[in-house]
């Protein structure tokens, strides 16, 4: 019995989503149908594919080596149709971006416009959250993320390092006093990250600095913390990248307290075949090297295979 590339396609959802539910949700059919597909598909190829775990449906090792070739052809029947529906020296469809909040909003967003330029028919979606499992689903064409991606199927390349410091702004520290010592910051209202939602931890920067120190005020995303800082509220851990242009805003201990973290950046492998992933990616890049506050790593072409 031959295996169905449309079944491969219903495989494929249910390997991403682990769950019948959202993989239909994703199919756009009914769960029933997602099941079915399965069943068949597991007949054609003479193997059990998926069993029922507590976190939902999970690949065994034939439907880990199935994955493989599924996304090969996933990859190939993407080209084909990338290629038959743009025109020569242009792109068009969908590019989804998933990144962290700060770089989504303080970098790419802003920073979109030559890739715009270059082709006007590419829409572009840009998802932002701050948290591990962002990429985990694979609902994205390009990824940026803070911690190196272990996501099977996915490529993955350093992109670039980006500095961070203590920031405050002039109406807080004339309020409260200049500060000249790490301690000294015991006294002082802290702004970071509500930590019960925080799973990364190359940003726990505050229990370097200060272990055992709350924040008194607390927010998922780095745009709410600048906001903040900016406002008068107290002294946050900020990149540079949103605080050195913000002229409210004066960086303190800068001598004392200096921090260097990272960015990646993840392509699931089925699309780097595709122009305008590739696209993408050289945009990126170009983004990175121009930037005033961010350092440019170089990248291996087609990453690092996870």
């Amino acid at each position: 019995m031959l295996i169905s590339a449309d079944d491969l396609r219903f495989f494929l959802e249910v390997s991403r989503t682990g769950r019948l539910v959202a993989a239909a949700r994703g199919l756009g059919v009914d769960h029933t149908t997602v099941g079915r597909r399965i069943t068949q598909l597991e007949k054609a190829s003479g193997a059990r594919l998926f069993v029922r775990a507590p976190g939902g449906w999970e690949l065994t090792e034939a439907g880990e080596r199935l994955a493989v070739h599924a996304e090969a052809v996933e990859s190939s029947l993407l080209a084909a149709a990338e290629e038959l529906g743009s025109s020569p020296g242009r792109l068009s469809g969908t590019l989804r971006i998933a990144t962290p909040d700060g770089f989504g909003a303080f970098v790419i967003s802003p920073g979109l416009g030559n890739l715009r330029r270059r082709y006007p028919d590419l829409n572009v979606e840009i998802v932002t959250a701050t948290r591990l499992n962002l990429l985990a689903s694979k609902e994205f064409d390009v990824g940026i993320s803070l911690a190196r991606p272990t996501i099977r199927g996915v490529e993955a390349s350093e992109l670039a390092e980006y500095p961070l410091g203590l920031y405050a702004s002039t109406q807080y520290l004339q309020r409260c006093g200049p500060i000249s010592d790490v301690d000294e910051l015991v006294h002082h209202s802290l702004i970071g990250y509500v930590d019960s939602l925080l799973d990364i931890p190359a940003l726990r920067f505050l229990d370097a600095a200060l272990p055992g120190v709350r924040p008194g005020i607390q927010t998922n995303n780095i745009t709410g913390q600048w906001m903040a800082a900016a406002a008068g509220l107290g002294v946050a851990v900020l990149p540079s990248f949103i605080a050195e242009p913000d002229r409210r805003l004066v960086r303190i201990l800068e001598g004392s307290v200096s921090i260097k973290r990272k960015y990646w950046l993840a392509v699931p492998r089925e699309l780097q075949r595709l122009a305008r992933i590739r696209a993408a990616q050289e945009a990126l890049r170009e983004l990175v090297i121009a930037h005033p506050y961010l350092e440019p790593v170089p990248g291996v072409p087609g990453g690092t295979p996870q």
